[in-house]
C-alpha cells in the first residue's frame, strides 16, 4: 500500500499521496487545525447537532468560499467495532473515538442529491481540511458547481486524524530528525542509526497507547464511515477519496456493497500488494515521474536552470549536503534528507517542476529557503519547528494494515538492490519500511476481495502519478469486480478536476450515475 502518505499542497489543493523514508514519511500541508466542535458527539444512528464553523476557513484560508456555509459536528463511534475487525483490543467495552465532521453547503444549492463524503488520503489528511479547498471551486483547484450545486460537501478526520480523537506520540525532534536524515543511510553506522531511530518512535507509541494501536486501522475506519452516512441522512453513500481514501472507499465498499450509491477513487491503491511490493511500486513511479522532469528541464532550458542535466544537478546538491549541508536562518541546516524531500514534494505536480529547478539553482549559490519551503510544505512542518499529528496516524494507520513485514536484514538487502534500479528513490523506500518493520503494534489487515452486489465503481489513475502508479488502477477496479477505469494521461497525483474531459466524466457519473465508456482516456491538457 502507499508508503508515502498524502499531502495537500496548501491553498493549491493538490492531493497527494506519499513517500516514506523518513519514518514511513508522510505529508499533507495541514496550515493549521480548527477549534473542536462544541457540544458532545452523537452517537452511531443518531443525528448530530451541527453547528455553524466559519472559523474552520478563517483559519485554514483566511475568508470562506462565496456563497457557502460551513457547519460542523461531531459523532462518536465504537474503538472497536466487533468481533471480525482482527483488532486485539476487546470488543464491545463501551468505549469510543470523537470523529470530527464539516459540512460545506451552496447557498445556491438545487435539487439536492445528498452529501458527498470526501477522503483526501494519508493516511492521515485531513477530510475537514480538504472539504473548506474544495468548496472554493475550479478557479483555485476545488470542485465545480455542478457538484457543489446538488450535493453538501461532507469531510471528516478518520479516527486518529487531527480533530477526531488523534494519535500523537512522536516528538518534533524525532520528526525534524527522520526526514533530515540521509535517505540512502549507506554506511552500517548511519543504517543502525536509522534503524534506532525508528525503534525510539516506536517505543514512544508503543508505551503511549499499546494495544489500542491495531484500531487505527483502515477496516475500522471504513466502518466509521458508515456512521457518517447514517449521521448525514444518506440511504446509501457518495463517496470521492484521493490516494489512500481509495483504500478507504475500496474497503467500505466490500463491507457494505449494497449502501454505496457512487464512488470515485482517484488515485488508485492496490490492496492486495504488500509492503515491499507497495514500496517497490512507488520507487519506480517517483522515478519515472523524475525522468519526465528533466526530459521537460532539458527542452526547456529558459525556465530550468539545471538543463542540460537536470539529475545530475539534483544528485549533486544530495550528495553535497550529505558532507556540508548549506545554513539557513537561525543556523538550520539543509541536510541530505531535506533536499530529497523538497525532490519529492516538487514532483507531486508538474507545476512544481519548475519550481524544483530554482530551489536547487539557489541552494546551489548559497540560499536554501526555496528548499525548506518545499520541503517543509510536504511535511507540514511549521517554521517554529511544529507538526502536526500527520506522521503519527500515518504510521499508526499504516503499520496496523500490514501483516506480513519484511525484516531489518532484508531491508537492508532491498535498499542495495533498489539502489540499482531506482537509484534517486529506491533506498529511501526501502528503509522507509523500517517505520512498520519495528513497530510495536499488532496487525489488523482489511479485507481484499470483489464489492459483490455494490454498483459500479470509478476508479481514476493517471499516467505520470509518482505516489499512487498507474500500474495500481486497473488491479484495483479487477479486485472490487465492479470498477470502470477512467485513464487521464497526464503528471501529477491524482486527476480530478483538472481537465474538463476528467471533470464531465466525474461529474456525470456523481450526479446521473452516468458510468464512463469502457476504456475511456482522457489528454494531458
Amino acid at each position: 500500500m502507499t508508503r508515502f502518505p498524502d499531502r495537500i499542497r496548501r491553498v493549491r489543493l493538490t492531493l497527494a499521496g506519499l513517500v516514506a523514508a523518513a519514518v514511513v514519511a508522510a505529508g499533507c500541508t495541514l496550515p493549521a487545525f480548527a477549534p473542536r466542535t462544541e457540544g458532545e458527539a452523537a452517537p452511531p444512528g443518531t443525528t448530530p447537532t451541527w453547528r455553524a464553523c466559519p472559523e474552520v476557513a478563517d483559519e485554514l484560508v483566511g475568508r470562506g468560499a462565496p456563497d457557502m456555509r460551513y457547519e460542523c459536528a461531531r459523532i462518536a463511534v465504537p474503538r472497536n467495532w466487533g468481533p471480525g475487525t482482527g483488532a486485539t483490543a476487546g470488543p464491545g467495552s463501551g468505549e469510543t473515538f470523537e470523529i470530527a465532521l464539516l459540512r460545506a453547503r451552496s447557498t445556491k444549492q438545487r435539487d439536492r442529491i445528498g452529501s458527498l463524503v470526501i477522503n483526501p488520503g494519508g493516511p492521515g489528511g485531513s477530510g475537514v481540511d480538504t472539504a473548506v479547498y474544495l468548496s472554493f471551486g475550479p478557479a483555485f483547484g476545488g470542485l465545480p458547481a455542478s457538484v457543489t450545486e446538488r450535493f453538501d460537501i461532507v469531510g471528516f478526520d478518520p479516527r486518529g486524524v487531527a480533530r477526531s480523537s488523534p494519535v500523537k506520540c512522536i516528538p518534533d525532534a524525532d520528526l525534524d530528525a527522520s526526514f533530515g536524515y540521509d535517505p540512502d543511510p549507506a554506511s552500517p553506522a548511519s543504517f543502525n542509526g536509522f534503524v534506532a531511530l525508528n525503534q525510539r518512535i516506536g517505543r514512544g507509541c508503543g508505551d503511549r497507547y499499546g494495544d489500542q494501536l491495531p484500531l487505527y486501522g483502515t477496516e475500522q475506519a471504513a466502518r466509521d464511515m458508515d456512521a457518517i452516512r447514517a449521521a448525514v441522512g444518506d440511504d446509501r453513500l457518495t463517496y470521492l477519496g484521493y490516494s489512500y481514501g481509495t483504500l478507504l472507499g475500496a474497503t467500505y465498499a466490500q463491507l457494505y456493497p449494497s449502501r454505496v450509491r457512487a464512488m470515485v477513487l482517484d488515485g488508485a491503491v492496490d490492496p492486495t500488494q504488500d509492503l515491499v511490493a507497495g514500496s517497490e511500486g512507488q520507487a519506480r513511479g517517483f522515478e519515472r515521474a523524475f525522468d519526465n522532469f528533466t526530459r521537460w528541464c532539458a527542452a526547456n532550458a529558459g525556465r530550468c536552470p539545471l538543463a542540460p542535466d537536470a539529475r545530475g544537478a539534483v544528485t549533486s546538491a544530495i550528495d553535497k549536503a550529505k558532507v556540508s549541508p548549506v545554513r539557513g536562518a537561525g543556523g538550520r541546516e539543509a541536510t541530505s534528507g531535506w533536499v530529497f524531500y523538497a525532490v519529492i514534494s516538487s514532483l507531486y505536480t508538474e507545476s512544481g517542476w519548475q519550481e524544483l529547478a530554482r530551489a536547487i539553482d539557489r541552494l546551489d549559490g548559497g540560499d536554501p529557503a526555496e528548499v525548506f519551503r518545499l520541503a517543509d510544505e510536504y511535511a507540514g512542518r511549521e517554521d517554529d519547528g511544529r507538526y502536526s499529528n500527520l506522521f503519527d496516524a500515518n504510521l499508526a494507520v499504516n503499520c496496523a494494515d500490514d501483516a506480513e513485514k519484511p525484516s531489518v536484514e532484508r531491508v537492508r538487502q532491498l535498499q542495495s538492490q533498489w539502489r540499482e534500479k531506482y537509484p534517486l528513490f529506491g533506498p529511501a523506500l526501502a528503509v522507509g519500511m523500517l517505520g512498520c518493520v519495528v513497530w510495536p503494534g499488532a496487525a489488523d489487515p482489511y479485507p481484499t476481495g470483489a464489492a459483490k452486489g455494490a454498483p459500479p465503481v470509478l476508479v481514476v489513475g493517471t499516467t505520470g502519478d509518482p505516489a499512487t502508479p498507474y500500474e495500481q488502477t486497473p488491479k484495483l477496479a479487477a479486485m472490487l469486480g465492479v470498477g470502470r477505469v477512467l485513464t487521464w494521461d497526464g503528471e501529477g497525483h491524482t486527476a480530478y478536476p483538472q481537465t474538463a474531459c476528467v471533470t464531465n466524466a466525474v461529474d456525470a457519473y456523481l450526479i446521473s450515475l452516468t458510468v464512463p465508456r469502457e476504456g475511456l482516456r482522457c489528454p494531458a491538457r
